[in-house]
This record gives structure tokens, sequence and C-alpha cells, in this order.
């Protein structure tokens, strides 16, 4: 079994954001309870009404009560307040969303507080933000970026103050992702650097994390009682402070312990007390992993009947949590997030290259000054002929050499403006190719063989992609890269690309049948996906068109998971294409960084349906 045990940092962010401690944890849940009273009451001065709302929304363990009061805030607040509790509010309102499962509206609250961040130029929240996105690109199962938004953060924070909560918490979290991609050694190192500062700063519960957190790579690495003193200390620390959804992880990690050593009563005993805890307090995403572990323990005690019941009842909250209408919409907001970032980018270097611009029109107008002060004196009407001739010659290479590297439209708005605005296209299709053993190959030929043998099938590709108006993007070594539906949009983007990835095909066989045994003969894979991109040009002496997002990563995975001769197409395309093509479902296949992925390939006899 499987847990993902990650104490959010969106949990402490809630309790600690605004440097706000608990003197005693009893304390402070005896003035929540007396603070939800007086509110229910409406017992309070209208001047105090913003501050019980913060408070309410920043210390509610309760999900459902978070939720309601971090909304209640929000609507509260007005113009003339600090943007800082606008921040805190929407924070709250994501981690309540978090800890009910509600992935894509918790996202959404994160996205927002982000911008906030950044509007307020706050190095700080933006650093916070960046954790909370970490978290979000964890949930999805994305390693490399989750690891990236971390790292970025964490440097932040560490420029900021080296021994800070907010520092704790981000290498807790990042130790956490380590655990999850089984990186043990990184993870513990994580964990120590994180206990030691919250030990400094006296932070409790924080030091509970990292001790629960410990246990877990302890099991992990067969050091099962260390293991088990670790989790039980941290469970008795947490109960203290009332934290149920770390409680019932952690409960179910020591039921798994307890399940290993086939010690059934004890992990019965605790796999239980987990699910009451987590529905009691409806966190769904812990009700579905205690019903997981309950079903393996009824499983060893031969009980089928509860074993079976508790399964579906983890596949039914499971589900509910990550549907694919869910999933979808997380990276829907985070390709439209990264647009944005991009976009700005972008902006940048546009802004960059029309002050270069500038500057190179005013270089120009003085040398043309001067051009006509010497044409005066030496020979005026001969130089200024010859010098005509010799820009209308540079200006017809110019716009040739544009047109081959760029598009059309695009090389004509680069003469015009100077500059080229980065776009969105909401729906495209892109396509990736590789030759299996072309690098092997490579590294016996000489230098003009190989170009000679890539151009035999780059070159009827490149003729492929003007056939169906598709837009050849780049090629790198032996993979072949394209965009059909910009940069004019094409309602046909996704049929079109699939014709012209079976002339692609088509084209190589031919060779293959053509060519001797010692010559180039390779198979190819193919992967085409389809859905939103950013395309702009990037660079000051040398332009390159490309296209961002992730689409584009979405249909590089597509051609790795493709077997060789095959045209491997994401559930997105087929859903596009399906009636005119015929398709075989290859079912959810894993891939990396990306978890199980709806493929279909291309049936080798397929024709196209009028």
């Amino acid at each position: 079994m499987t847990l993902n045990i990650r104490i959010k940092y969106c949990i402490i962010l809630a309790l600690f954001l605004m440097g706000f401690f608990y003197a005693k944890v009893s304390y402070g849940q005896a003035r929540l309870d007396s603070l939800v009273a007086i509110w229910e009451s409406k017992s309070y001065k209208a001047s105090n009404k913003k501050t019980i709302l913060k408070e309410l929304a920043r210390d509610s363990q309760n999900p459902q009560q978070k939720l309601k009061f971090s909304q209640l805030w929000q609507e509260n607040l007005t113009d003339s307040d600090s943007l800082v509790f606008m921040y805190d509010a929407v924070m709250q309102e994501g981690n309540a969303y978090r800890q009910l499962g509600d992935l894509s509206d918790a996202l959404t609250s994160f996205l927002k507080a982000s911008k906030i961040a950044q509007d307020m130029d706050s190095t700080r929240l933006v650093a916070l933000s960046d954790v909370t996105l970490g978290d979000v690109y964890s949930v999805m199962g994305n390693h490399e970026n989750s690891i990236n938004y971390y790292n970025q953060g964490i440097q932040q924070l560490r420029d900021l103050n080296r021994e800070s909560i907010d520092l704790a918490s981000a290498l807790l979290n990042a130790g956490d992702e380590y655990f999850n991609a089984e990186k043990y050694d990184s993870a513990m190192n994580l964990f120590y650097e994180s206990s030691m500062l919250f030990k400094k700063l006296n932070f409790e519960i924080g030091s509970a994390y990292n001790m629960g957190n410990i246990g877990m790579v302890y099991a992990k690495q067969g050091k099962t009682q260390l293991a088990e003193a670790n989790i039980n200390e941290a469970i008795l620390i947490l109960e203290e402070f009332q934290d149920y959804s770390a409680i019932s992880v952690y409960l179910q990690y020591a039921a798994d312990i307890y399940l290993e050593q086939k010690d059934l009563d004890q992990a019965l005993k605790y796999a239980q007390r987990s699910l009451d805890l987590a529905t009691k307090y409806q966190l769904k995403d812990e009700i579905s992993k205690a019903n997981e572990e309950l079903s393996l323990i009824y499983e060893e005690l031969g009980n089928s009947d509860l074993s079976l019941f508790h399964f579906k009842e983890f596949v039914r909250y499971k589900d509910s949590i990550n549907n694919v209408a869910t999933v979808q919409e997380i990276a829907d907001q985070i390709t439209e997030y990264e647009v944005s970032q991009k976009q700005i980018e972008l902006d940048l270097i546009n802004q960059q290259k029309e002050n270069q611009n500038m500057i190179s029109k005013a270089i120009g107008a003085v040398l043309i000054l001067v051009s006509i002060l010497t044409y005066l004196l030496f020979r005026r009407n001969r130089v200024i002929t010859k010098t005509r001739k010799v820009l209308e010659e540079e200006r017809r290479k110019s716009n040739k050499l544009l047109k081959n590297i760029l598009p059309e439209e695009t090389a004509e708005e680069l003469r015009e403006n100077g500059v080229v605005q980065a776009k969105k296209y909401k729906n495209v299709t892109v396509l990736f190719s590789d030759f299996n053993g072309f690098t092997k190959y490579a590294e016996e030929l000489p230098p003009e063989e190989l170009v000679r043998t890539v151009d035999l099938y780059f070159s009827e590709f490149d003729r492929i992609m003007d056939r169906f108006n598709i837009e050849k993007i780049k090629t790198i070594g032996d993979s072949y890269m394209c965009a059909s539906g910009l940069p004019v949009p094409d309602n046909n983007h996704a049929e079109n690309m699939i014709l012209a990835a079976k002339a692609m095909l088509t084209h190589v066989e031919r060779l293959k049948e053509v060519h001797a045994v010692d010559e180039a003969r390779f198979d190819i894979r193919i992967g085409i996906h389809s859905g939103p991109v950013v395309a702009g040009v990037v660079g000051e002496r040398k332009f390159a068109y490309d296209i961002w997002g992730d689409t584009v990563n979405v249909a590089s995975r597509m051609e790795s998971a493709c077997e060789l001769g095959r045209i491997n197409v994401s559930a997105t395309t087929y859903a596009l294409t399906k009636g005119k093509f015929d398709f075989k479902n290859r079912g959810a296949i894993e891939v990396k960084n990306r978890g199980a992925v709806e493929m279909y390939y291309l049936d080798s006899t397929t024709i196209h349906h009028e």
C-alpha cells in the first residue's frame, strides 16, 4: 500500500501565516469555541466583525468551518483594507478546499493568492505562493515541477531569513515530495533541517510533523521500532493540537506498520480510528486511504465481505477526488497560470526588442545623414544608385530569410512592427516524432552521410506539413515537432495532423522498402495531443518561433509511450476526430510525471471517412 502522507504547507500556513501563535492549545480551542458562539449569537460590535472572522478563518481545524469563515472574511474586506488580509483570507479558503479534497477549487484560490502577492511585490508572500504551487504539482504527481517550485520558494525564503517558520515548513514539504518519489536520503536530510529549525523556534506542531515523517522514512528503511515510536509520538502531540487531518494520515501509516508485522488487531484499531476521524471532519482523501487500509486488513483476517465493502468505499471516495473532469480542470488552470507567466517574459523581451529597434533606427538615421553628405561631395548620383541596389538586395534577402524561419504572418508582423506579440491559442494539435536506433546509427556515419540521411526524411516531412497547412516548429537531432491550427486557427487542426502523421508513416515505410539493408532503415514513433498553447518569437540576433504549455509536454509523452511504427494519440485528440478515423483504445498508460493517461492507437488500416 502507498500512502500520500503530505502534511500540506497550507495547514501550517493556516495557523501561522501572519505570525499568529497559540500560547496554549487548550486556550486556543477554548477561544475558538467562544468566538463561534459570539458569531452565531451576533453579540459583537460592528467594529470587531472583521477581527472575529479573521481569527475564525485562521484557527478553525474543521475544513467546512474554515471554508465558511474564510469566504465571509473575504466578503467583508474592502478596498481600504490591507491586501495582506485578502491574501491571507484567500489562502485560508484554498486550505479548506484542499482538506475537503476539492482540488480544482483549491487551485483557483491559490493562484488568486499568488496574483495578489505579485501585485503587492512581496518577496515573502510570492515565496509562500511558490511553495503552495509546489504542493499542487505534488498532488498531480508532477515531481519535476513540484521540486522546481519548492526550490524557488525555499531560495527566496533563505534570502529573507535563514531561521523562520516559513522556511522550516517549506523544507518539510519539499522533503515529503522526495519521500513520495522514494528518494529517502534526500527526504531525511530536509526533514532533519526542518526539525532543527522548528525546535529552535519552539514550534511544537512543526516538530511533530517532522517526527511523523521521519518515522515513515524509518518504516521504508525497515527500521520498524524507530518508525513506530516516532509516529506514535507525533500522533500524541498532534492530538493536543486537534490536527485531525495529519493524525488520520499518521494513524494509517501506523496501521500499515502493524499490518506488515501481522499484528492485525493493532492494525485494525489504528485504521478504524483513522477512518472515524476522517469521516467526522469530512476529509475525503483521508477517508479514501483509511478505507483502502481497512480493506487490506480485513483481507488478511479472511473477512472477504468487509474487505470488499471498504475497497468499494476506497474507490468511491478516490473517484470523487480524482475524477477526470477535476484533473482536466486543474491542468487547464495550471496551463493558464504558466501561459500568463510566459506572456510576462515575452512582453519583457518584446519591450527590449522595441527599445533596440528605436536605437537602431536612430543610428540608421545618423548614418543616412552622413551618407547624404558624402554623396554630395563624392560622386553623389553614382554612390546613391549603388547604395540603393545594395539595400534592396539586403532587404530581399532578409525577407526571404524571415519567411524561411518564421510563419508568413509572423514574419509580416515583425517587418511592419519590429516586434512580434506572443499569442495564446485555445486549441491546436501538436505532434512529436522520433526514430528508433538513430543515435547509434549516427555515431558510425561520416557527417555528410548523416546529413543526407536526415534530409531523406525531414525534407519529405516538411512537404507533408505544407500540404496540410501545418507549421513546423523545430527539429532536435532525429526528433521532429510540428503544430496544426496556428498561427492561423483551423477547426480541422486535429484531423489534418492525423492525416499528416499517416503520410509521415507511409514515407518512412516506403524508404525502408527501397533502401538496402546496410543503408538508412528506421522505425518511427509518432505522438499527438491537442490543447492550448502560447506561441511567440524569442531571440535577439537569431529569431526562433516556438510554443509552450502543458499540451507540448503531453504530446511528447504520447510519442515516448508509443510502439514502433504506430501513431499514438491522447484522449483529447481522439475526442476531436472519432468517427473520422478508426482507433484502438489502449486504456490508461502510466507516463512520467503524469500518472495514468488514456491513449489510443490510430488503426494501421484506417481510412478517412467522408
